[in-house]
């Protein structure tokens, strides 16, 4: 499900008065082709329901385009909306407003799950139809003019469209890369003021990135004193794995949290000290539950054993 907006993707996509000139510039859309298109309005009116319908008939006709488009009541919601698009293209104007409702139309066909390459494809039938239009009512140097500042403004449309979907996929992307780092950084609430990060797997530059992110965000949000890292699940732990837990132990402290390292196998402590790698700066312990029971105790707790016979 997406999350953001035509307005989201405008500021993702960074398209401000800077962007939108440099873009007209590049596409050559001058005054003269948004006048000579505003000047044709009423021919388009007069010819927008046909080429709509032609627009629509080949999306509809073509069978892996159709079964993006099998509710009608979707499909009229659709040509509303390009009827809205079609008549855009001469209102001989080329401002952020115009941009902003762009992306909305292609908004709108992402969201419906219209593949970019079919939604593009569609671009040339509509250049066909009013081309075909024009031609209808206009002389041979007319049509040229009139077809050559078309073009410029749908093929600028095009790029936007393109950007529609992009801007998607980076959504999608930057979600999923959330989700999946915090499935990889679980940091668990133990006690008040004590939690819990189990690692598991291999740890590489950039996990260990994310971990002390999340580690510090979570420590600074809950207020905690004490930040327990199990390591019983890390398949090796090296010299880097070391020194990413030694980084992510003195910036604990410099939140006036402790750090208690836990889950050291008789193999890990061996690796450790042949590495010669200083530890001495967290607390460990072999055991998850001492760890645990240490972590209570530096914040004035302790675990009660009530012994029955």
């Amino acid at each position: 499900m997406r999350t953001g907006t035509h307005s989201d993707y405008m500021r993702t996509l960074k398209l401000d008065s800077d962007e939108l000139a440099s873009r007209r510039r590049f596409f050559g859309i001058e005054e003269a082709d948004l006048d000579r298109l505003r000047a044709l309005r009423p021919l388009a009116e007069r010819h927008m329901a046909s080429i709509i319908e032609g627009f629509y008939f080949l999306l509809l006709e073509h069978p892996r385009t159709r079964e993006f488009l099998n509710d009608p009541e979707l499909v009229e919601r659709l040509k509303g909306a390009q009827k809205r698009y079609f008549l855009g293209l001469f209102d001989g104007r080329c401002d952020l407003a115009y941009v902003e409702d762009r992306l909305r139309v292609g908004f709108i066909h992402e969201r419906v799950g219209l593949p970019l390459k079919w939604y593009l494809g569609a671009y040339n039938r509509y250049l066909e139809l009013t081309g075909k239009a024009l031609r209808e009512e206009l002389g041979p140097e007319a049509t040229t003019a009139a077809q050559l500042s078309l073009q410029k403004l749908v093929f600028f449309d095009t790029a936007l469209a393109v950007d529609t979907y992009v801007a998607a996929q980076i959504d999608t992307v930057a979600r999923h890369r959330a989700a999946v780092e915090e499935l990889s950084t679980p940091v668990i609430r133990v006690f008040d003021r004590v939690l819990l990060l189990p690692l598991v797997g291999t740890i590489d530059s950039a996990r260990a990135q994310s971990i002390m992110e999340t580690v510090l965000r979570r420590v600074s949000d809950q207020e905690a004193k004490v930040m327990i890292i199990d390591i019983a699940g890390v398949a090796v732990v090296d010299t880097q794995v070391a020194d990413h837990l030694l980084r992510a132990t003195a910036a604990v402290r410099l939140l006036g949290a402790a750090t208690i390292l836990t889950g050291i196998s008789p193999q890990v402590a061996r690796t450790v000290v042949e590495l010669g790698v200083d530890i001495s700066s967290m607390h460990t312990r072999s055991r998850l539950a001492d760890g645990i029971e240490l972590a209570l105790s530096l914040v004035g707790r302790k675990i009660n054993v009530e012994t029955r016979e």
